[in-house]
């Protein structure tokens, strides 16, 4: 009996947690953006927690911005997490955000949530789609130089975004079954199924991606780990 009931509770806290439910007394939602107060930054003002080529990012009043094209790592691996923060990008600018990294020297080992003012040349290139796999339910972008927001909840397979108000991605990578395709046949670059990715990994932003003047700046990093 004790162990049905301690079966029941843990399926209980998890339908909780992923259908938006108060837990340690907040609500971690997956369809809409939580209250972040009193959770971590996810860098420091001095970027002492951070991995990147010097010169190649700063903090300014609260704002983290790119010098160059290099990304910013987190120090620490995050597995089950939400990830919440605010970006704005100038005409043309074209970043993202990765996640749970397998080797922070490939890129292509994380998966990439789209930071761009528009879209570029892949399917699902535009600002919101988990690149190159998956384009968001709608697009929900403000106008270049206007701040958005992103709620990015890792949960196993499972990762959700709301993004400005509105849930746009909540896909099971367990759907990603081979390389180079998606679960609607169309093609990706990725050389290994999704499915396969890093559950564990570090968080980057991706610098300056393209011509010098297309800046893209982030604030209000926050994360809760879940784990």
């Amino acid at each position: 009996m004790q162990e049905k009931i301690l079966r029941m509770a843990v399926i209980t806290l998890g339908i909780a947690l992923l259908g938006g439910n108060s837990i340690w007394g907040q609500d971690l939602l997956t369809t809409a953006h939580p209250k972040t107060d009193g959770w971590k930054n996810l860098f420091e003002e001095d970027l002492s927690n951070a991995v990147f080529e010097p010169g190649g990012w700063v903090i300014e009043s609260g704002v983290l911005r790119a010098e160059d094209h290099g990304t910013i790592w987190t120090q620490d691996s995050y597995g089950n997490f939400v990830l919440d923060l605010e970006f704005r990008v100038a005409a043309g600018a074209n970043s993202g955000v990765f996640l749970r990294a397998g080797d922070i020297h490939n890129v292509l080992s994380a998966l990439e949530v789209q930071v761009h003012e528009t879209a570029d040349a892949s399917k699902y290139g535009m600002v919101g789609a988990i690149y190159d796999a998956k384009a968001p339910s709608k697009s929900m972008a403000k106008p270049a130089g206007e701040w958005n927001r992103f709620t990015i909840t890792c949960w196993d397979s499972r990762i959700y975004l709301v993004f400005n108000g509105e849930q746009v991605i909540n896909i099971d990578l367990e759907d990603w079954k081979e390389a180079h395709k998606n679960p609607d046949g169309t093609r990706n670059k990725f050389s290994k199924p999704l499915k396969d990715y890093a559950r564990r990994g570090p968080i980057g932003f991706q610098g300056i991606h393209g011509q010098e003047g297309k800046a893209v700046w982030f604030r209000n990093l926050k994360i809760k780990v879940l784990d």
